[in-house]
């Protein structure tokens, strides 16, 4: 069997344990020569697929104390998407723009749902970083971890965790290929405050349609900033 069907085949295999195992994140893994007898695979293959493992956030080595399941966070996903971005932009390709499509079809489709029965405490949550913004817009800079913040908070009313993670995936992606790549402006941050004020009086309100037609403009600046040229 070639080397690298090998390690896919080894990291099937301890992948298959975790789930029949019934391990969740920070669980203790066999050790390298527990899994070499289990596997009937020789040790070189086991530490080649621990190591891919770890690279995908699967599994986590504490070196000098075993192997443990790892967080199975985005985070491969976050760098993989964003280093592609990279890589386009630099072709001449609207990568940037792309991304942002994808975050904007993603908040609008969810607000409208949200805005039907957003509890009070987050509500009160966003009314907070709302207020925090106009701070910060005053001060010349919305900051970007009130942003991530805000964006966070809006869909923890649905309960749904990869969502979030999804969501947050492609925030953080499209901000890190633009701080590195992009040399348009950025927005105004009292228009920003601005928008994100009005995203949480149409919630307040009760009012899907507007609230998704706020996100839209939300939306409207960064579209131009990074709409394709020609």
């Amino acid at each position: 069997m070639p080397r690298g069907t090998m390690s896919e085949d080894v990291q099937g295999q301890i992948k298959q344990l975790i789930l029949a195992r019934r391990l969740v994140p920070g669980d203790a893994l066999p050790t390298e020569a527990e899994l070499v007898q289990l596997l009937d695979v020789s040790r070189n293959s086991v530490r080649e697929a621990l190591k891919a493992l770890q690279a995908m956030r699967i599994v986590e080595i504490r070196h000098g104390f075993g192997t443990y399941v790892g967080s199975l966070s985005l985070d491969p996903f976050v760098e993989g998407v964003a280093f592609r971005a990279a890589v386009r932009h630099h072709q001449g390709e609207a990568s940037l723009y792309e991304l942002m499509e994808v975050r904007e079809a993603l908040e609008a489709g969810l607000i409208g749902a949200v805005a039907s029965g957003l509890p009070a405490e987050d509500l009160a949550v966003l009314h907070g970083l709302v207020d925090r913004m106009a701070e910060e817009a005053a001060a010349g800079r919305v900051e970007v971890l009130t942003d991530r913040s805000f964006h966070l908070a809006l869909y923890r009313s649905l309960g749904n965790h990869l969502l979030s993670e999804v969501l947050d995936a492609f925030w953080d992606a499209l901000r890190r290929v633009r701080d590195d790549f992009d040399g348009s402006p950025h927005a105004d941050p009292l228009q920003t405050w601005q928008q994100h004020r009005e995203i949480v009086a149409a919630l307040e309100a009760g009012d899907g349609d507007r609230a998704v037609e706020a996100m839209h403009r939300h939306f409207d600046g960064l579209r131009e900033r990074l709409r394709p040229k020609g």
